[in-house]
């Protein structure tokens, strides 16, 4: 079984793809760059956790399960 996302890092995930639609990709090492470009965040744990969950949103989006 996985680990569950803490709702800080939904949140902010999905406020970085509603705000910059067209920045991110299906390409998690290009979504980690942009993550840390867009975002003060210091962590690289959190960062990459940002950036794995807009890649799975991305990804989403382009298979048409959510809008």
């Amino acid at each position: 079984m996985g680990k569950i996302r803490q709702g800080f890092i939904k949140r902010i995930a999905r406020e970085l793809v509603n705000k910059y639609p067209n920045e991110f990709t299906t390409d998690f090492e290009h979504n980690k760059k942009k993550v840390q470009e867009l975002t003060n965040v210091t962590s690289k744990k959190i960062r990459n956790r940002i950036a794995g969950y807009v890649t799975k949103l991305v990804r989403m989006k382009e298979e048409g399960k959510i809008l």
